[in-house]
């Protein structure tokens, strides 16, 4: 499954999140159910350490129910 995200620096985990984000829709509609479930997973545990890591990060309000909401008015 990679490296643990824990071990990646800053810099390598936002490229390994970058790669897994832009393989995301192959692998969905092509890749196998394990290939599939494997992605998953690893998406999962990149994402889990970026928020560790940045849990004060700007949240976009466009990004928010109420900002969507306000979009469709």
């Amino acid at each position: 499954m990679g490296i643990d995200p824990s071990e990646l620096t800053d810099a390598q985990l936002v490229k390994e999140l970058e790669t897994i984000h832009r393989t995301r829709h192959d692998t969905l509609l092509h890749g196998s159910a394990d290939a599939l479930n494997a992605h998953t997973e690893r998406l999962r545990q990149l994402e889990q350490e970026y928020l560790r890591r940045h849990p004060d990060r700007p949240v976009s309000s466009g990004r928010t129910r109420e900002g969507a909401r306000s979009r469709t008015e």
